[in-house]
């Protein structure tokens, strides 16, 4: 029976980012699959009963993160550009249809690279366009997938269920009943998928 780790993301958020460029190979090197599943970090704060603001509301605390993710971004020698909006809904809910195509690793990989690595702004559609197509996929069907509301259902129902599971945000992994939360837990992650 193949052992997996489910990856709990969302485009908005760098550390998930930053997360995703190490997991894969962490993953493979253990004979591990990896599952993506995409949420809204807003909303599974919310259903998780945190009420707080943002982190791009608190100054201070911006201020700090910028400076962690720019070391963090050093460290595995990768780009780092903050986004020009936040605007990902339809770049999550693609992730449902990269997966039913076997594609998710590529998708995800893409679409992290275009919002953080090179900073594109996710409201153009032409860019998420562009991704499906370096993806593999199909960027017309990927687009409808988005807009339809079979799409919009399948996303809800995987946010749901997540959100039922304990995910307060992201990116959180699981292993069996194990959970790793941020991308600062990969090497705890690592260790205890090594003793599997």
């Amino acid at each position: 029976m193949t052992r997996k780790i489910d990856f709990y993301f969302d485009f908005i958020s760098p550390f998930s980012y930053l997360a995703q460029l190490k997991l894969p190979e962490i993953a493979r090197n253990a004979g591990f699959e990896l599952e993506y599943w995409p949420i809204d970090i807003p909303e599974a704060k919310i259903a998780a009963g945190n009420y707080g603001p943002s982190n791009r509301e608190v100054a201070p605390k911006i201020k700090v993160m910028t400076a962690d993710l720019n070391r963090w971004a050093r460290r595995y020698d990768a780009s780092l550009r903050f986004p020009a909006s936040f605007a990902c809904a339809d770049w999550n809910c693609a992730t449902l249809y990269a997966r039913a195509q076997d594609k998710a690793e590529a998708y995800v990989a893409a679409a992290f690279d275009r919002i953080w690595g090179q900073g594109i702004d996710p409201s153009d559609r032409a860019e998420l366009r562009s991704c499906a197509t370096e993806a593999g996929l199909d960027p017309d069907a990927l687009t409808a997938f988005t807009a339809s509301t079979l799409g919009q259902n399948e996303y809800r129902k995987a946010r749901s269920q997540a959100y039922q599971r304990g995910v307060f945000g992201a990116p959180l992994m699981f292993v069996d009943d194990e959970i790793f939360w941020g991308n600062d837990r990969l090497d705890f992650l690592q260790e205890y998928i090594s003793k599997q």
